[in-house]
């Protein structure tokens, strides 16, 4: 199934420090430099919008969904790409989220004095079951707006994968929703390095799920 996206109005761009009341927006430079001054002391936030938001906890289904993903994305990366985890992702000027899964271009070497930012990223993966409103949201408003061409929101709640594709600045232009049964094609530019089945990582108990090995 698939649809064409119009975001609501104030997911076009990041609100203003008037629309927010007069709370201080920061960049993504100066919370990087916060990062390393030691400041936060390992607080659990990401940058959303120019804002601290602090992360959602991860519930078991979660964690089984997002290893079943690695597992079955990993084997599939080619040479000049890494599949990198929970790790910050640069879209400027005001976000810097942490997104469960990223096919990001290049060597782990090269990453050692920087985050990767839209150019270098291919697909981003959000498993959402708490985070489901934000993952649909801010964060899918965040990656439209840096051009990050394709986003998966994997719906723990209704056991769907969401593709969502053709990135604006207002929004992703196009949505397709795969259920178990199908299977999605996993993307660099133009090429599909393979395909994954939805039911390889819902996970047992959600809707379309049963794949989680016994004691998972």
């Amino acid at each position: 199934m698939s649809s064409t996206l119009t975001p609501p109005p104030e997911l076009e761009s990041p609100p203003s420090a008037e629309v927010l009341g007069g709370l201080y927006r920061m960049t993504v430079g100066q919370y990087e430099r916060l990062v390393e001054s030691g400041a936060l002391d390992g607080q659990p936030v990401e940058l959303m919008s120019g804002l601290l938001v602090r992360k959602m906890g991860k519930k078991p289904p979660h964690v089984i969904a997002r290893e079943a993903l690695r597992d079955e994305i990993l084997p599939l990366i080619p040479r000049g790409w890494r599949l990198a985890i929970a790790a910050p992702v640069r879209i400027p000027d005001f976000d810097e989220p942490e997104p469960d899964l990223a096919i990001v271009r290049g060597t782990r070497e090269q990453y050692q004095d920087r985050h990767p930012g839209p150019g270098a990223i291919e697909l981003l993966i959000e498993v959402a079951e708490t985070s489901l409103a934000r993952d649909r949201g801010a964060k899918q408003a965040a990656y439209a707006r840096g051009g990050v061409p394709v986003y998966w929101i994997v719906n723990l709640i209704d056991g769907q994968l969401e593709v969502y594709t053709g990135p604006t600045p207002t929004g992703y232009r196009d949505r397709v929703v795969l259920t178990a049964g199908e299977h999605a094609s996993v993307p660099i530019g133009d090429l599909e390095i393979g395909r994954i089945a939805v039911s390889a990582f819902l996970p047992r108990g959600t809707p379309g799920g049963g794949k989680a090995e016994d004691g998972a």
